[in-house]
C-alpha cells in the first residue's frame, strides 16, 4: 500500500518572492526555501507574523539558492526555534553568509517589529553553523524510503533544483530557473521522468531577447548615453546580474566595441561576491572557464572603478561625464542606487538601464512603467531620464524557456503546481501547460496544501 506524501505552499504564492514550501513524509517536516517577500520595500510587513507552522518541528531545510528572497527569512526560523540542519550545494553555503548579513545591516536597524532581535548577529552565526554542503548530483539519504539530491538550475553561482525519490516517484521543486544561455553558468539541466513538479514562473506570460541581441542593446545603450555625455546608471542585483554585467562589459571593452570612460562598481556586496565568484571557477560554464583561464581579470578591465568606501561612492558625482554607473539594489529598494538615481534621474542627458526582473510597486517598477515622478527613500524624483529595459539578462527562463522545460518531461509528470510568479504570470502559463502540453498543471494558494499517495 502507497504512503502519503504532503506539500504546503506557504509562501511564493500569488507573488514571485517569498519560496516557503513545506514536504512531508516518513514522519519527516522538511522545509524548501525560506524567503523574504518582497514588494514595495526590501521587506513586506508580512514577513514579520508568526510562522503558521512550528520551526521547531522542522527536520530540513533545503535551499535553492542564496537570493534573499529564498533564504532572507532563515533568522526568523532560527529566532522561532529552528534547529535542523539546512541542505545547499556549497557556493550557496558560502554566498549565504554575506547575503544574510547584508540583510540583517539593512533591517535589524528598523525598530518596527524588533528586527534586531529577529537579525541578530547570534541568529545568523547560528543559522550558517547548521548549513551542509552538498555537491550536484549527491545523494542524500533522509529516511529508508527518502533521498534526494540538487541538480543545476542555471540560474545563479550554486543555484539548484531539488529531486526528492520517494519509492520510485520522483518530485522536483525547481527553485529559479536560469535564462540560458548564460554568459557565466551552464544550461539549467534538462529533466525528463518527474512525476509531480512544483515549478517558477517569473516570466510565465512573456518572452526574453536572445542572448545576441540583449549584448546589442547594452551596447548601444552604452554608446548612446555616450554621444549624450551623460550618466548611465544600471540598478543591478549584487548576485550573479552584477557578475554577468562585468563579464559582458569586460569583452566589449576588451574589443573595442564601446569607447572608454569611466564605469563604476558600486556595492560593496557585489564587490565581495565577486570574489567569491572567483573561488568557484569550476561551477562556469566551459566558455566562460575558458575565457577565464585566458584572462587572469576576467571581472576587471580599462576604466572599472571598485568603489568600496562610502566616500569613494559620493566622489562619483564630482567624476564628469559620460560615465556608467552600477549599484545595488536592483529594484531601487535601497544601496546606493538610490542615491545616484535621486541625483541623476532628472536629467534628460542620463539613461537608467533596468536589466531585471521588477517587483510591483517597487520604484523599478515604476519607474519602467513610465511615471514621471518617482519616490525614492522618502524623496519625490522627477524622471527625465532615458529608461531602457534589456529584459535578456533576467536570471529567469522566460514562457517559452519554461515550456519547453516541462515539454521535456511531458510524458511522465502527473501535475504541475505553478508558483513564484505574479498572478496574471502565474495562470497565463498554467493555461499554456495545459493547452500546449496538455498537462494537469494547477496554481495553488496560499497555505493550501495537496497529497498524493506514493
Amino acid at each position: 500500500m502507497g504512503k502519503e506524501v504532503k506539500i504546503t505552499f506557504y509562501g511564493g504564492v500569488g507573488t514571485v518572492t517569498g519560496a516557503n514550501f513545506l514536504l512531508e513524509v516518513d514522519g519527516q517536516k522538511i522545509l524548501v526555501d525560506c524567503g523574504l517577500t518582497q514588494g514595495i520595500k526590501l521587506a513586506d510587513d508580512i514577513n514579520w507574523a508568526p510562522f503558521v507552522y512550528n520551526p521547531k518541528e522542522i527536520d530540513i531545510l533545503f535551499t535553492t539558492h542564496a537570493h534573499v528572497d529564498h533564504i532572507g527569512r532563515i533568522p526568523k526560523l532560527i529566532e522561532e526555534g529552528f534547529r535542523g540542519k539546512i541542505y545547499s550545494t556549497p557556493p550557496t553555503e558560502v554566498i549565504a553568509g554575506p547575503m544574510l548579513e547584508d540583510t540583517m545591516s539593512i533591517l535589524s536597524k528598523s525598530a518596527e517589529f524588533n528586527l534586531n532581535k529577529i537579525y541578530s548577529e547570534e541568529n545568523v552565526k547560528l543559522a550558517l553553523s547548521l548549513w551542509l554542503p552538498f555537491d550536484y548530483h549527491q545523494k542524500i539519504k533522509i529516511t529508508e524510503n527518502l533521498e534526494a539530491s540538487f541538480l543545476n538550475a542555471g540560474h545563479i553561482l550554486g543555484s539548484a533544483m531539488i529531486l526528492f525519490i520517494y519509492q520510485g516517484k520522483k518530485i522536483l521543486f525547481t527553485g529559479d530557473l536560469g535564462n540560458s544561455p548564460s554568459p557565466l553558468l551552464p544550461d539549467a539541466e534538462r529533466i525528463t521522468d518527474v512525476d509531480y513538479l512544483i515549478m517558477e514562473s517569473v516570466y510565465g506570460d512573456r518572452n526574453h531577447e536572445s542572448r545576441n541581441d540583449r549584448r546589442k542593446f547594452l551596447e548601444a545603450t552604452i554608446e548612446d548615453n555616450y554621444k549624450r555625455k551623460g550618466t548611465l546608471i544600471i540598478p543591478t542585483f549584487s548576485l550573479e546580474r552584477s557578475q554577468e554585467l562585468l563579464f559582458e562589459l569586460n569583452d566589449l571593452v576588451e574589443n573595442n566595441r564601446i569607447p572608454i570612460m569611466p564605469i563604476f562598481f558600486d556595492s560593496p556586496l557585489a564587490i565581495h561576491l565577486t570574489e567569491i565568484f572567483k573561488q568557484f571557477k569550476n561551477y562556469f560554464n566551459e566558455s566562460a572557464q575558458k575565457a577565464l583561464s585566458q584572462d587572469k581579470h576576467l571581472f576587471d578591465f580599462p576604466g572599472l572603478h571598485s568603489t568600496l568606501h562610502s566616500r569613494e561612492s559620493k566622489m562619483i558625482a564630482t567624476v564628469p561625464n559620460p560615465k556608467v554607473v552600477i549599484a545595488g539594489s536592483g529594484m531601487s529598494l535601497g544601496g546606493r542606487i538610490v542615491h545616484h538615481e535621486r541625483h541623476y534621474l532628472p536629467d534628460p542627458n542620463n539613461t537608467i538601464l533596468l536589466t531585471g526582473y521588477q517587483s510591483a510597486g517597487t520604484p523599478g517598477r515604476l519607474i519602467q512603467e513610465g511615471v514621471k515622478t518617482v519616490r525614492i527613500s522618502g524623496e519625490y524624483v522627477e524622471v527625465r531620464a532615458h529608461v531602457v529595459t534589456i529584459s535578456g539578462y533576467s536570471g529567469h527562463k522566460d514562457s517559452d524557456g519554461l515550456l519547453s522545460f516541462v515539454g521535456d518531461m511531458q510524458e511522465q509528470v502527473k501535475k504541475v503546481f505553478v508558483v513564484m510568479g505574479e498572478p496574471k504570470s502565474t495562470m497565463f502559463l498554467v493555461q499554456k501547460l495545459r493547452d500546449n502540453l496538455g498537462i494537469e498543471a494547477y496554481a495553488p494558494e496560499q497555505e493550501e496544501s495537496i497529497s498524493f499517495i506514493c
